[in-house]
């Protein structure tokens, strides 16, 4: 092979790039159906978007892993800046405060900030000695470095992605070795401040998505109508669908966001069942893989920084399916890499892209001991 294929292209996890471009792939076609059977509005720059991101992903994977070290904090400088423009001079969009334009180009910092946060973190816990893991210092500074953007995030507001920021960084904790007690007092912290939050933090938006989530039929025409319209996409698909382009929630207009934050909907009234499955697998296929990278991995820094980004995948595949199906509230994670939108897909495909190079150091080092 390498005397047909270059060495870069050679040496690359082929196995998971092929996964990647079934589930891009796939979403290009729910796309197609969810615009009438048409490649316009959505196809044609969520296929441009996901050629090039993929590209740039390889790209990345033959960055070393010594420069993501001695960056992981300049980057996570660079985006928590980047968050406090927003707030100075970001464009609102929705209702919310999320966006900085540079002439045509719009970038969402936060997006990016879940992989920065992951990355500090794994660096801070790479130079503090393990001894010092089980000791308050090694908590408070972690604490600062996911609560800064997490709050500055959930002022836009959004409070899914503020979430996310979250639940990477404590991952990146409890890995490093925290005390069970901590999260255990943490979560129980976490319960109790929860009626404070929904009462006097949360947006009235927020606040009723919460609610309607505990109670969906109360509001079935107003709040409750997005998850009350997924309920029965989902379920009238079966096992098999309805078949290509024969869904009527979408095409009907009853699901409302069928293109974007609820398109495993969309996807799951044509394709049943079998097609949710699909996607589940190859998306739980290609984080394992991530996972596998960490645990194969020496370096410490390797290991938390490939299992935080694996993991910031999962959070978005679960939290996403777990909207749709009524089981969390809605918060606004698209399904990445089938969601119409170029912010969660670019996130995706750089953790994919750093998975990758760490992946490319483990075996190189694993060939340099042999």
């Amino acid at each position: 092979m390498s005397g047909f294929v270059p060495a870069p292209l050679a040496t690359l996890p082929w196995r998971v790039l092929l996964l990647v471009m079934a589930i891009g792939g796939f979403g290009l076609i729910v796309l197609y159906s969810a615009a009438g059977g048409s490649i316009r509005p959505w196809v044609i720059p969520q296929g441009l978007r996901f050629a090039v991101f993929l590209a740039g992903s390889v790209v990345l994977s033959r960055v070393p892993l010594d420069w993501w070290k001695r960056s992981a904090f300049w980057i996570y400088g660079l985006f928590l800046i980047l968050l406090i423009l927003v707030e100075l001079l970001g464009a609102v969009r929705g209702g919310s405060q999320r966006w900085l334009g540079f002439g045509p180009i719009r970038i969402q910092p936060s997006e990016m900030m879940k992989l920065a946060a992951v990355l500090a973190l794994a660096r801070f816990y790479d130079l503090l000695p393990a001894a010092e893991t089980r000791r308050f210092q090694a908590v408070w500074p972690a604490c600062v470095l996911i609560g800064m953007p997490a709050l500055i995030v959930m002022m836009q507001p959004d409070l899914g992605t503020g979430l996310m920021i979250c639940a990477g960084g404590a991952t990146v904790m409890f890995l490093a070795g925290i005390p069970l007690r901590l999260f255990v007092g943490g979560a129980l912290a976490a319960a109790l401040a929860i009626p404070l939050a929904v009462n006097y933090v949360l947006h009235e938006y927020q606040r009723h998505r919460v609610l309607i989530f505990l109670d969906p039929e109360s509001d079935p025409l107003g709040t409750g109508y997005h998850i009350s319209q997924s309920k029965i996409a989902i379920g009238s698909g079966g096992l098999f669908g309805k078949g290509f382009l024969q869904g009527t929630q979408s095409h009907l207009d009853y699901l409302p966001e069928g293109h974007t934050d609820f398109v495993f909907a969309t996807m799951a009234e044509e394709w049943g069942l079998a097609g949710g499955a699909f996607l589940i697998i190859a998306f739980l296929l290609v984080i394992r893989w991530g996972v596998n990278v960490g645990v194969r991995a020496e370096d410490r820094f390797a290991k938390l920084a490939a299992a935080g980004l694996a993991t910031t995948i999962f959070f978005y595949m679960a939290i996403n399916l777990m909207m749709v199906m009524g089981l969390a509230p809605v918060v606004g994670i698209p399904l990445p890499l089938v969601s119409f939108g170029g912010s969660a897909q670019m996130t995706v495909l750089i953790s994919l892209g750093i998975l990758m190079g760490i992946d490319r150091s483990v075996r190189l080092g694993a060939r340099q001991r042999w």
